[in-house]
């Protein structure tokens, strides 16, 4: 584990944590035009809305000078669960450890992100990744 955050779950152990601890929160921090069209979890199983918050904003691709603002400005308990995604883990991990270093206490990083590694094909989507897990996702 990472001491800068809380460490690394797989798609199916965020699952879980969502599943076990009511109060967890998923913040997909990828751009707007890969929620739109590449799509995102859905968690109504859980009763809940995903948050998204761009970590790097679209098009220069630099970090959003907004973002610690604006996740601090939804209240969330600096104790509670925070679950940081991208597409592959490497913003999501970024933005968990950027939060941790704002006080939150419990931010992890869903590994393999929404869409995961590439395959032999260069394709997303096909061999790790929230999608590729089974797990519930909607597209626009």
């Amino acid at each position: 584990m990472n001491t800068n955050y809380a460490g690394d779950l797989l798609p199916q152990e965020a699952w879980t944590l969502l599943t076990e601890e009511s109060n967890g929160e998923v913040i997909d921090v990828r751009t707007d035009a890969e929620w739109a069209y590449v799509g995102f979890p859905d968690l109504g199983h859980f009763g809940k809305q995903i948050h998204f918050l761009e970590w790097l904003t679209f098009p220069g691709m630099s970090i959003n000078p907004d973002f610690a603002s604006a996740l601090l400005a939804k209240g969330f308990a600096k104790d509670q669960p925070l679950l940081f995604l991208c597409r592959s883990g490497q913003r999501s991990r970024n933005a968990a450890i950027a939060m941790t270093a704002q006080g939150f206490t419990r931010c992890y990083n869903i590994a393999e992100g929404f869409e995961g590694d590439k395959d032999a094909e260069q394709h997303r989507g096909t061999v790790s990744g929230w999608k590729h897990a089974g797990l519930p996702w909607i597209q626009n």
